[in-house]
């Protein structure tokens, strides 16, 4: 097949932002291309270079071999159908779709013999006196294309022009599009952020984020073998699950090794295995792969989607002690101070310094004119390695000071040996307006319950995924809250036309093929 478009190394800014960053893509005669995305990710920007209405701030398009990058639009063998499809309200369908025609001044009879054949490739004959104001939302779609299309183009770009149709009118437009095109037999460039339309009509789909290209695939390389969490997750829906690839054919996640037809990674590489919700059956729990606990389900009108966990994390609650304390106001010198009690582990005494103690008290000191900080210059205490409350005196040179307790007492951690995680937190006492004022919640909650977990394998740190509470942030009142930390659990969901109960134990069935792996750093 001959290489028709090339772009290399396009980069385009605008106002000092990138959207693209080096695209370097090969588009093919007669191929339907798709350029699939999230709104921004510079795919409209791509065609619109390729249309000639943007210039690359970087890089150049061949288009049979040829740079066209100087070329005017009108001049390019490449038409565009747009999402407003432009159409002129005060001609009717045969004068609009004869217009560019008029403009070259070609013969009449070939006009009409011309516009006659688009009428009839789109399905419009009966129509060709009708005004395009009366016509449909897909009947003027229709006309656009034909316009497009008679003016004979090497290459069609069409920008989202099933947008602005209602859902079962996109669906047949996506069919009659790809009909028109494998009649009409020339290149088909198409913007769109629905994946289906995209899997439904191309040949390559050129998958696109933050002025990037992800992958490059027929819809099933790009549904089946996704490279990226991205990808994987943009394009259907996916379970995408922590393994390591044993070795070719062989592959372990949950904690068990299973067979799988990918091959080329290295030997106990961790990579990202991925699940689509369809390839799992579920079966009874004896008879499964996995086994797990039915978390909730969900009917979809022609099937129930099922989620099922199997690994529910490893889980610590602490106390959240709030208070509603006001600093204390040194009036002579002009300087106010604050600080909270805190705990502390048995162990902790040990090797317990003044740096520790101000950190865990949040202690501090200010000029409440001009917020500068002052020091903290002593602190007095006494404290022993047993249970017990202990009182710690903070002042500064000026003479505020503020006397708060640390409470000693017995470690909080609890050891998951299943999976083989340990998990620590500790109570904490906070001031009301602390926590109103947090800019990130879930981050300083982790650091005031001095909350973390590791692998009782090999001692690497765990993340912990979820932090859970109950109370308004922003309207916080002084009392008693939990707040639970916990490690990532696997839920899988999967697509089944049988209906099961949340709590029904159950098992998870799949193939070897049915498991398709990913690079952690795949990428296009």
């Amino acid at each position: 097949m001959r290489k028709l478009i090339q772009f290399k190394n396009i980069v385009k800014e605008f106002n000092g932002q990138l959207v693209l960053k080096g695209i370097n893509l090969d588009i093919y005669e007669n191929e339907f291309v798709t350029l699939l995305g999230p709104s921004g990710c510079g795919k409209t920007t791509l065609l619109r270079i390729l249309g000639g209405f943007l210039n690359p701030t970087e890089g150049s398009v061949l288009f049979d071999n040829e740079e066209i990058s100087d070329i005017p639009p009108y001049k390019r063998e490449i038409n565009t159908v747009f999402q407003k499809y432009a159409l002129f309200p005060h001609l009717n369908v045969y004068d609009n779709i004869a217009f560019g025609l008029k403009i070259k001044k070609e013969p009449k009879d070939i006009i009409e013999k011309k516009v006659m054949r688009m009428l009839k490739l789109v399905g419009l004959e009966e129509y060709s006196k009708r005004s395009v104001t009366l016509m449909s939302g897909g009947q003027q779609q229709r006309v656009a294309i034909a316009r497009a299309l008679v003016n004979e183009p090497m290459v069609l770009l069409l920008d989202e022009p099933l947008g602005a149709l209602d859902l079962k009118l996109r669906k047949e437009m996506q069919h009659e599009l790809k009909k028109i095109q494998q009649e009409v037999g020339i290149t088909f460039i198409y913007v769109t952020h629905d994946q289906e339309e995209a899997l439904t009509m191309s040949d390559k789909i050129v998958v696109m984020n933050a002025g990037e290209i992800q992958q490059i695939g027929s819809p099933t390389d790009i549904y089946n073998e996704p490279v990226n969490e991205f990808v994987a997750t943009f394009i259907g829906e996916s379970n995408i699950i922590d393994g390591v690839m044993v070795k070719d054919y062989e592959v372990m996640f949950e904690d068990k090794k299973f067979e799988c037809v990918d091959f080329g990674f290295g030997e106990n590489e961790k990579i990202d295995v991925v699940i689509r919700p369809e390839d799992l059956d579920i079966v009874e729990k004896s008879k499964g792969k996995l086994k797990g606990v039915v978390k909730s389900v969900l009917f979809k009108g022609v099937h129930y989607e099922t989620i099922v966990e199997t690994k529910s994390g490893t889980s610590i609650t602490v106390k959240m002690i709030v208070r509603d304390k006001e600093p204390v106001f040194n009036e002579s010198a002009n300087e106010k101070m604050s600080a909270n009690d805190f705990y502390l582990d048995v162990d902790d005494v040990k090797e317990l310094t003044d740096a520790d103690i101000i950190a865990r008290a949040d202690a501090q000191a200010w000029n409440p004119e001009t917020d500068e900080w002052s020091s903290i210059t002593s602190i007095e205490y006494d404290i022993k390695a047993e249970n017990g409350k202990y009182p710690v005196i903070f002042r500064t040179s000026a003479g505020t000071s503020v006397t708060v307790n640390m409470i000693v007492e017995d470690e909080n951690r609890v050891i998951n040996k299943e999976y083989q995680e340990e998990i620590y937190a500790v109570n904490f006492f906070k001031n009301a307006d602390e926590i109103k004022e947090s800019i990130a919640l879930e981050t300083e909650l982790k650091t005031w319950a001095n909350a973390s977990c590791w692998s009782m394998e090999d001692g690497s740190a765990v993340e912990i995924s979820d932090v859970v509470y109950s109370f308004d942030p922003e309207n916080i009142k002084p009392g008693v809250y939990d707040v639970t930390f916990k490690t990532e659990g696997n839920e899988y969901k999967v697509d089944t036309t049988d209906e099961y109960k949340v709590g029904d134990e159950v098992g998870l069935w799949f193939n070897p093929e049915d498991i398709h792996i990913m690079s952690k750093k795949g990428s296009y």
